[in-house]
């Protein structure tokens, strides 16, 4: 069994932590995704107050990690949404599905939405974790 952390140069640079873990158990590969927020490449959140953008950043950034480790969002199993706003996530609700059509088609997996107090960075209204497996 391997292990290697997946830190795309695209996305802003982790400290104290992994963009996302790659365990490798040939012929099993499993990604374990950190939580992703609407980051841009120097780590300030895109789209302030809007939580859709944010999404759809966050989204994107998840891509790239993907991507870095060789597989697609049709390999993710598992995703964990932390709201600061459940009332924007139902008022969203129709715009958030577009940005999920453009990212993951119709691919569904296991999910879960949790409205928190709040997330590390005050900026952040939505953040993204989950895993992806091959």
């Amino acid at each position: 069994m391997s292990k290697r952390a997946i830190n795309p140069a695209e996305l802003a640079a982790p400290v104290g932590f992994a963009h996302a873990w790659l365990v490798e158990n040939p012929p099993t590969r499993t990604l374990y995704l950190a939580g992703q927020c609407g980051y841009d490449q120097k780590g300030v959140v895109l789209h302030p107050g809007d939580l859709v953008g944010q999404m759809g950043q966050a989204m994107a950034n998840i891509g790239v990690i993907l991507r870095d480790a060789g597989m697609a969002f049709a390999d993710v199993v598992q995703l964990n949404f932390y709201v600061t706003s459940r009332d924007d996530y139902a008022t969203a609700r129709k715009a958030f599905g577009q940005v999920w059509k453009q990212h993951c088609g119709r691919h569904y997996p296991g999910m879960a939405m949790f409205q928190v107090v709040s997330l590390f960075d005050p900026e952040a209204r939505i953040e993204i974790q989950g895993i992806a497996a091959q």
